[in-house]
């Protein structure tokens, strides 16, 4: 039976880890660009902390059900590059490596909150540090799933936006122009993990979330 409070709960604890990994992903995108020399995003007005600029709102909810989302895109020219190719995989490496970071932050801030002291456990701290404890906690594994989701090498991701660089100019044209069916991929995949009755994009994600909260030393 559906549980409204459980999912109230639910939300409560993921909107700030969410918004925050969403937002800082394509800042990142959009501020290594504008380094590069492309002022795109700058011009859309993408290069902001405020999170209604680069939310999509299917994609948010999408996370919500199946923990796998997205954002808008920020547009990035990469003609305003010395080198677009290069440029383009500076840039698409920027959001990930934007999540990792938020995750070892929520990660220094779990720790941190997990070794606090509580002298009365029926008072007020200890009902404040608790959802703090849980939010930090869901700032790990949001950050880490949407880092490590992201590097799958299926256009128009970002690990899609690294493979290009290493690839010889005709073949990465041409991969490149598989990004408008990726998205039919991506979603063929959960179809066919419901069809199979295992998550065939949770075997190629989970490992490297589990391991990367390992490491973090915090418990999913």
């Amino acid at each position: 039976m559906f549980d409204i409070s459980s999912t109230i709960r639910e939300i409560a604890v993921l909107a700030v880890p969410l918004l925050a990994a969403l937002t800082l992903h394509e800042l990142a995108h959009g501020f290594v660009a504008y380094k590069l020399g492309d002022p795109t995003a700058k011009r859309a007005g993408r290069l902001t902390l405020n999170p209604l600029k680069h939310l999509d709102p299917i994609g948010t909810v999408v996370f919500f059900l199946i923990k796998i989302g997205w954002a808008k895109p920020v547009p990035v020219d990469p003609r305003y590059f010395k080198n677009p190719r290069a440029g383009m995989a500076l840039v698409s490496i920027a959001g990930p490596g934007a999540n990792f970071i938020l995750a070892a932050i929520f990660a220094a801030g779990f720790h941190l909150i997990n070794s606090t002291t509580v002298s009365d456990p029926e008072g007020m701290a200890l009902k404040v540090l608790v959802p703090l404890l849980l939010i930090c906690q869901a700032g790990v594994l949001v950050n880490l799933i949407l880092g490590v989701f992201n590097l799958l090498p299926v256009p128009p991701l970002d690990g899609s936006g690294i493979v290009q660089y290493f690839l010889p100019q005709r073949l990465a044209y041409q991969y490149e122009r598989f990004g408008r069916y990726g998205i039919f991929v991506i979603l063929g995949l959960f179809i066919l993990g419901d069809i199979l009755g295992f998550s065939v994009l949770g075997t190629f994600l989970f490992p490297p979330v589990r391991f990367g909260a390992a490491l973090l030393g915090v418990p999913l």
